[in-house]
């Protein structure tokens, strides 16, 4: 099995969608709100865990519930060596 080590970035997406586009100084509100792992490094990682790579995550995760959910869809996603 390939092993591959990622340093990266492990962030939360959150995404907010409108029904048109704001004009300069205008404020609108969004209508959808979307929340999805995200980062540069994150998404590499989940890739080549994808192709059968044993993934190590090298990474800044924070506390909070952001932080905690990273860690559950990683863990799901087969990255499975973290420490906090």
């Amino acid at each position: 099995m390939n092993r591959i080590v990622v340093i990266g970035s492990c962030n939360m997406d959150i995404v907010v969608l409108a029904d048109k586009r704001p004009a300069a100084g205008e404020t609108i509100m969004g209508n959808e709100l979307h929340i999805a792992h995200g980062g540069k490094g994150a998404n590499q990682a989940v890739a080549a865990a994808r192709l059968g790579a044993e993934v190590t995550m090298v990474g800044c995760i924070g506390e909070d519930a952001y932080g905690q959910m990273i860690m559950v869809i990683y863990t799901v996603k087969c990255i499975y060596k973290y420490n906090r």
